[in-house]
C-alpha cells in the first residue's frame, strides 16, 4: 500500500507508456483483420487502407471504446486474491501490458497475425500464477481460449467456403454473369448490411452506454440491411456494362461491384475492431489508474480517465501507420490469391463468426477468425491454392502466443517488484 501512495504517479505514467506500446502493437498486428483482404484483393492500395483504417479504428476506439471501468480482462483472474496487496495487481497489469506488447512487436516484425486478446490473456495468467498462485487463475476460461484455436477458424472457414461457392454458382459460373450479379449482389449487400450492423451494435455501441439486447440488435440490423440492399440495388441498376463483352471482361466488371462491397465491410470491421479491441490496451491501464486513484481499493467503480481512450486510439493508429503493412501482406497475399469476390466472402464470414460468438459467449480471436475465413476461400479452390508454409507459421505463432506472453510477463513482474522493492 505504501508503494502506491509514494510511487502512484510514476506507476500510472509507466502504465500509460506500456498501454500506448500495447495499443501500438494492436494497430501493427490486429488491424490487418479489417484491411488485409481489401489490400490483397486490390480493392484498396496499402496507403488507402491505412488511411481508412486510421479514421475508422480511431473513431471506434474513441467514440465506442469507453465504459471500460475497472475490468480484469475476460474474468481471467480472481481479483479477490489481490485485496490485501493491490500493488501486486498494479505491477501485474503493467507487466502484462509490457509482455503482450513485446510479443506483438516481434510477431508483427515477422508478419505473423497473432491474437492480441490471447497475448494479453497469456500475460495476465503468467503474472497471476507466479505472483500470487495458480488458484488466482480461472483455468476454465483459459481452456476455452485453447479450444477456440480450433473452433473459431473452423466456423469462419466453413461460412467463407459456403459464401464463396454460392457466388461462384449463382454469378460466375452462369452464361450471363453481369445479369446475375445485378440480381444476386443486392442479396449479398443485405447479408453484409445485416451482419456488419449487428457486429457494430453488439460489439461497439455497448461501450457508449447503449446496451442493446441481442433480439433488439437483430431487428435493428434487419432494418439497416434492408436499406443497404435497396440503395445497392439502385446503384447497381444504374451501372452501364456491356452484356456482349467477353466473359473475362464481364468477370472483371462483376469484381468491381464486389470491390465496392469490400471497402464498406472493411470500414465497418475497422470501427467494430477499434471499439472492441482497444480494451486489450486500455483495460489494464484503466485498472492501474483506478487502483492508484482509489488509494489501493480494488473493485471500486470509477469513470475512465479522460486521457486513456485517446491514448489507446492514437496508439492503434501509430502502430498501423508505421508497422501494419507486414501483417496486412501476410493475410492479403501470403495465404492464398484473393480477388474482391473472394476477399468479400472471407470478410463477411469473419464478421458472421464474430456475431455468432457474441450471441453464444464463445471466446474469440478476430485474427484467427479472419485467417480461418481466408483458408476457407482457398480450400474452395483446392488445397493447391493455399500456401501451406505460411499457414504452418501462423498456426505455430498462435500456439506459442499464450506461453510466450506468460513467460515475458513473469520476467517483467519480478523486475518491477525488484525496482520498487516490493
Amino acid at each position: 500500500m505504501d508503494i502506491l501512495l509514494s510511487h502512484g504517479s510514476i506507476l500510472v505514467l509507466l502504465a500509460a507508456v506500456v498501454g500506448f506500446f500495447m495499443a501500438w502493437g494492436i494497430g501493427a498486428n490486429d488491424v490487418a483483420n479489417a484491411m488485409g483482404t481489401s489490400v490483397g484483393s486490390k480493392a484498396l492500395t496499402i496507403k488507402q487502407a491505412i488511411i481508412i483504417a486510421m479514421v475508422f479504428e480511431f473513431a471506434g476506439a474513441y467514440l465506442a471504446g469507453g465504459e471500460v471501468t475497472f475490468t480484469i480482462r475476460k474474468g481471467i483472474i480472481d481479483a479477490s486474491y489481490f485485496v490485501d496487496r493491490p500493488d501486486l495487481l498494479v505491477f501485474g497489469m503493467i507487466s502484462a501490458l509490457f509482455a503482450a506488447a513485446t510479443w506483438l512487436l516481434i510477431a508483427s516484425a515477422l508478419g505473423w497475425p497473432v491474437s492480441t486478446t490471447h497475448s494479453i490473456v497469456g500475460a495476465i495468467v503468467g503474472f497471476a500464477a507466479i505472483g500470487v498462485g495458480v488458484d488466482a487463475v480461472e483455468w476454465g476460461k483459459v481452456g476455452g481460449i485453447v479450444g477456440s484455436w480450433i473452433v473459431t477458424p473452423l466456423i469462419s472457414g466453413i461460412i467463407a467456403f459456403i459464401i464463396f461457392n454460392s457466388a461462384q454458382k449463382l454469378i460466375f459460373d452462369t452464361d450471363k454473369p453481369l445479369e446475375q450479379a445485378k440480381r444476386w449482389v443486392p442479396m449479398y449487400m443485405f447479408l453484409a448490411g445485416f451482419v456488419l450492423s449487428l457486429v457494430t451494435i453488439l460489439k461497439g455501441l455497448k461501450h457508449i452506454g447503449l446496451d442493446v439486447s441481442f433480439a433488439d440488435g437483430f431487428l435493428w440490423a434487419i432494418g439497416v440491411a434492408m436499406v443497404v440492399a435497396f440503395i445497392g440495388k439502385i446503384f447497381i441498376a444504374r451501372l452501364k456494362f456491356d452484356d456482349t463483352a467477353s466473359r473475362s471482361t464481364q468477370y472483371a466488371n462483376v469484381e468491381k461491384v464486389f470491390a465496392i462491397l469490400m471497402i464498406i465491410t472493411a470500414c465497418c470491421m475497422a470501427f467494430a475492431h477499434g471499439s472492441n479491441d482497444v480494451a486489450n490496451a486500455i483495460g489494464p491501464l484503466a485498472a492501474v489508474a483506478s487502483i492508484v486513484g482509489n488509494e489501493g481499493k480494488i473493485g471500486v467503480e470509477s469513470a475512465i480517465e479522460w486521457w486513456i481512450l485517446p491514448l489507446g486510439g492514437f496508439g492503434i493508429v501509430a502502430g498501423l501507420a508505421l508497422f501494419g503493412h507486414k501483417v496486412i501482406a501476410t493475410i492479403g497475399q501470403g495465404i492464398t490469391h484473393l480477388t474482391p469476390s473472394r476477399g468479400f466472402a472471407a470478410e463477411l464470414a469473419a464478421a458472421s463468426t464474430v456475431v455468432i460468438a457474441s450471441g453464444t459467449g464463445l471466446p474469440i480471436s478476430t485474427t484467427q477468425t479472419l485467417v480461418g475465413a481466408v483458408l476457407g476461400v482457398g480450400m474452395a479452390r483446392g488445397i493447391a491454392a493455399i500456401n501451406m508454409g505460411v499457414v504452418r507459421n501462423i498456426v505455430v505463432s498462435w500456439v506459442i502466443t499464450l506461453p510466450v506472453g506468460a513467460g515475458l510477463s513473469i520476467v517483467f513482474f519480478w523486475m518491477l517488484k525488484g525496482m520498487f522493492a516490493a
